[in-house]
């Protein structure tokens, strides 16, 4: 029983490894035998199982591909031959599920990016399967349905449900046939081709577009009008604003011809509104409108429509219905893409100033760049342009008979000081900033504006004409370049001069009237108590007066923690001795021998110094030794005028008591003594030295007021320094002071850009400043002689400036065009200037932002905004004479329709293959038919997909 049971068993293996080996040969292929057909099936069959197998996470580690937009889709490819042909297969997955709209069956969601199959046919992962050639496409039908049929085979003999399109007919009309295996008994197969021309009218409105859908499965016509068809519509239109006319863009060409020729044919070249006409920079060029149009996106959501009136009713209504809007910006080459230093504005004409200063080293005067005896001047005339006559006259009639144009210190830049460059308002800022617009900004074409407007401030200077531009406050800003400076200490010698002839005038006319008028409030009558009242010295009234007196500073820099109280009318009584040029009584000051309260006098406004005389004050004291000792005439003088007012001011005053007046901490204060008067303390040991500087000028200043003193300083004698700096001012120094002042005013001039306070723009404008005066920097210090280092990093300040420069007239461009939905505004700008900033400092953007900016949801009350860009087009402005489209806006028709069909049943049981592990339920529904429909009103594409029982 044993051995039998034993012999069966035995038997049994034998039968199951016959069975086993008589099932691996009926599975074994012998290639030997099959045709070229099956060995290009089996190759494609191959290639789907590894794709299968290794997963879509897993291709990326094998080189998939990312195309970019849309930007979770990826691909991998195989080449494959047949028939001595190369074929180029091609898989597109997506690695997240988000995208649920594409499947079939459910409603595509207009907001996400999908590829064109994606979208035309409503798949998520599909293959494409094409030639390589040139074109990419299968001219053939028949060879574009074996290779279809070879990819069906293969993808149901490995079990594989992706859609598998093949390109056909010419490459333009974009058409593809493809098949689906669905797992069931069912199959998808799909068509898309493209008309492009002549396309029917009853095609180019909704109406004909339903119909045509509905053909694709009504039994007949008769069906159309009798049969109502639950059909799934959803919709999407494009609208684009209108962009400049190709006039409006030639005219800007021509005025940009004229800025940098110079040359002026007389007519009026702006007489056309441009976009930045009110923006701060239009006095000086015309910037091309960085936003060239908009594109608005309307999106219906899916419904159901039974007839074709309802889709005439559709193409009717108002698209303030549509569920969703969303705007897009299309920008300018300039500003979306890698176009730099090809712009006219600020920063193109720095870049030329900086090529100038690199020029200016190669002479002495900028008489020798005009000058025909210069070597090489013959190379310099040919390729530097000069402006005619006409141009220069028209640019000093502006910079020196037109008024100055103040800005409030509100509206400046905090860091503006930083640059040491004259002030936006002033002559030399206009000056420079006109030279940048001087012909091409050459040297020679700055050495001829510079020796003009030298004849014409000395003519000025010579007229005793007021230097335009210039304010005359008395002082002289020696934060601002030196130029500069001396054209504000020129402003007040010229003003003082014409005082002086007007004296001297009225003298002659009426010499007692003249000598009353001098002494004025400064020989007051203090017999009278209350004109003596009138007089007194309060902290807020040390200031200059306009005849060039000062106030003395006895109460308020010397002695400002004092107390003062009024003069009573038993002191005034009790002067013998006239009193003049007071300017008010110094409270608990006593003079030392007399009974008297100390006076205060008025005193001469100390001389005007510009920064490089300030050095060589300073050069000289550091030469001669202490200041005390009087190294200069100039401190003599001064010194000498206000002892003289404080002896006309206290006629019974001492050199002790000029000292504990003009210099405290040489009054050393007896604090044990308790009298009054005479008040205790005595001199410092530097003072009371017997061989003291001081007290000689005290012996041998004579008592007078500061009206009947000589001015400390000659503007005649001044005045012509100025003039001799001017005329023989290197051409280095004079350029390296241009680029200075042309950087900061050109700043100025954007910072007053109004752009609706967008944080990123004002944080870039700091910026902006904070670089331009680090990179100036050397300039200031006088460096640059044989540096060209220094000129290299202007070129790159210039590169800088230009990009802050596109951003400003971005910013400038939104706020205008969204000035009553700012959140658009800034929208736009922090998407632009995300993708920008990063690239500002690479050689190239690397990238086009019009298709790296998202669209921008337009909230419901934002639409009318929106809707008042899209303006009647006018006749030659229109696209078409004859709008053939439908659903209008404002006289605009949609630039581009996309429209899905679909209609869906239900399955009444489970069909499913055998490979497919997720079976479906009892009433799936599906969708049996698909078609989307994108059309403008010159062509239309219909994508087609259809679900059958095989």
């Amino acid at each position: 029983m044993a051995s039998s049971s034993g012999k069966k068993r035995h038997d049994m293996e034998d039968e199951t490894e016959e069975e086993e080996e008589e099932e691996e040969f009926e599975h074994f292929d012998d290639f030997t035998l099959a045709s070229s057909w099956e060995r290009f099936i089996s190759e494609i069959e191959a290639v789907c199982r590894q794709w299968l197998a290794i997963g879509p996470k897993n291709l990326l580690e094998k080189g998939a591909v990312s195309l970019g937009e849309p930007k979770n889709l990826y691909k991998v490819k195989s080449e494959l031959k047949y028939a001595m042909k190369s074929y180029c297969m091609e898989y597109y997955f997506e690695i997240s599920n988000a995208v649920a709209s594409s499947q079939s069956g459910k409603a595509v969601d207009w907001n996400f990016p999908l590829h064109d199959l994606q979208l035309s046919f409503g798949v998520k992962e599909f293959m494409v399967i094409a030639p390589q050639s040139a074109s990419g496409v299968i001219l053939d039908s028949p060879e574009a349905s074996k290779l279809l049929s070879a990819v069906a085979i293969a993808f149901s003999n490995c079990s594989s449900l992706w859609p598998a399109f093949v390109p056909v007919h010419d490459p333009s009309r974009k058409a593809y046939i493809g098949i689906q295996n669905m797992g069931t008994v069912f199959t998808r197969r799909f068509e898309g081709d493209l008309i492009a021309s002549q396309v029917p009218v009853k095609l180019m409105h909704l109406e004909g577009l339903y119909e045509l859908f509905v053909s694709k499965f009504a039994f007949s016509s008769s069906d159309l009008a009798t049969h109502f068809f639950r059909v799934h519509f959803t919709m999407k239109l494009t609208y684009k604003t209108l962009p400049y006319d190709d006039d409006d863009n030639e005219r800007l060409k021509s005025e940009s011809v004229i800025a940098e020729s110079g040359e002026d044919n007389g007519g009026d070249n702006r007489n056309k509104l441009q976009w930045d006409d009110d923006c701060p920079w239009s006095e000086w060029y015309t910037a091309e409108d960085p936003v060239k149009a908009f594109e608005l996106i309307v999106m219906w959501d899916e419904k159901i429509v039974e007839s074709s009136m309802e889709m005439a009713e559709m193409e009717n209504v108002s698209i303030h219905e549509a569920q969703k809007w969303f705007i897009v910006p299309e920008f300018t080459s300039y500003i979306a893409g890698d176009v730099m230093g090809y712009v006219v504005g600020f920063a193109s004409q720095l870049r030329l100033l900086v090529n100038a200063l690199a020029m200016s080293l190669e002479v002495k005067f900028m008489e020798d760049f005009v000058s025909a005896e210069t070597p090489g001047s013959e190379k310099l005339k040919s390729s530097a342009v000069v402006p005619p006559p006409t141009v220069l006259d028209r640019v000093l009639k502006d910079l020196c008979h037109n008024g100055p144009e103040v800005i409030s210190s509100e509206s400046r830049h905090k860091s503006s000081r930083l640059i040491k460059g004259a002030p936006l308002e002033t002559l030399f800022a206009q000056l420079c900033l006109h030279s940048l617009w001087f012909g091409d900004c050459n040297i020679r074409a700055i050495a001829v504006l510079w020796i003009e407007f030298i004849r014409e401030v000395r003519w000025c200077w010579e007229e005793s004409q007021p230097l335009p531009r210039m304010p005359v406050n008395g002082t002289v800003d020696l934060s601002t370049c030196l130029v500069n400076q001396k054209l504000q200490m020129l402003a007040i010698c010229i003003e003082k001069k014409r005082q002086q002839q007007d004296s001297h005038q009225d003298g002659d006319n009426n010499s007692d009237s003249s000598s009353a008028v001098s002494t004025g409030v400064f020989n007051e009558d203090l017999s009278d108590p209350l004109k003596a009242k009138g007089g007194l010295v309060k902290e807020s009234d040390s200031t200059s007066t306009s005849d060039g007196f000062h106030k003395s500073g006895a109460t308020t820099n010397r002695f400002s923690s004092m107390p003062q109280r009024s003069v009573t009318s038993a002191d005034l009584e009790s002067l013998d001795h006239k009193r003049r040029g007071s300017a008010g009584v110094v409270e608990s000051m006593m003079l030392l021998n007399s009974n008297t309260y100390m006076h205060a006098p008025f005193t001469l406004d100390p001389p005007l110094m510009t920064e490089d005389m300030h050095e060589e004050r300073l050069r000289a004291v550091e030469v001669l030794g202490d200041s005390y000792n009087f190294s200069g005439q100039l401190e003599k003088d001064i010194l000498s005028s206000d002892m003289s007012a404080f002896k006309a001011a206290n006629p019974d005053a001492i050199f002790e008591d000029f000292i504990r007046w003009h210099s405290p901490k040489d009054w050393e204060e007896d604090e044990s003594s308790k009298k009054k008067w005479p008040p205790g303390g005595r001199l410092s040991e530097r003072m009371s030295d017997s061989g003291n500087s001081w007290r000689k000028i005290w012996n041998d200043a004579p008592p007078l007021p500061a009206s009947e003193q000589k001015p400390l300083m000659d503007p005649n004698r001044e005045g012509e320094k100025i003039l001799h700096y001017l005329e023989t001012v290197r051409p280095h120094q004079l350029l390296e002071q241009m680029v200075c002042t042309a950087f900061r005013a050109a700043a100025d001039t954007l910072n007053q850009t109004s752009f609706g306070g967008l944080k990123h723009m004002t944080t870039k404008i700091d910026q902006l400043y904070l670089t331009i005066a680090s990179a100036l920097r050397p300039l200031q210090a006088n460096k640059l002689p044989g540096d060209m280092e220094i000129i290299e990093d202007l070129k790159r300040l210039c590169v800088v400036f230009e990009h802050v420069e596109k951003l400003i007239t971005l910013a400038a461009s939104l706020h205008r065009k969204f000035l009553h939905a700012p959140r658009l505004a800034q929208s736009i700008f922090n998407d632009f200037f995300n993708f920008y900033v990063p690239k500002m400092g690479k050689g190239s953007l690397g990238g086009d932002a019009n298709k790296e900016i998202k669209k921008e949801e337009v909230r419901v009350n934002e639409r009318d905004v929106i809707t008042s860009m899209f303006v009647q087009p006018s006749a030659n402005q229109s696209w078409r004479k004859v709008l053939s489209m439908g659903n209008l806006l404002n006289g605009h028709e949609p630039i581009l329709r996309e429209i899905v069909f679909s209609l869906r049943d239900r399955v009444d049981s489970s069909y499913y293959a055998p490979g497919n592990r997720n079976p479906w339920s009892h009433e799936q529904e599906i969708e049996t038919h698909r078609m989307y429909i994108c059309g403008t009103s010159n062509d239309l594409r219909v994508a087609l997909s259809v679900t059958s029982c095989d």
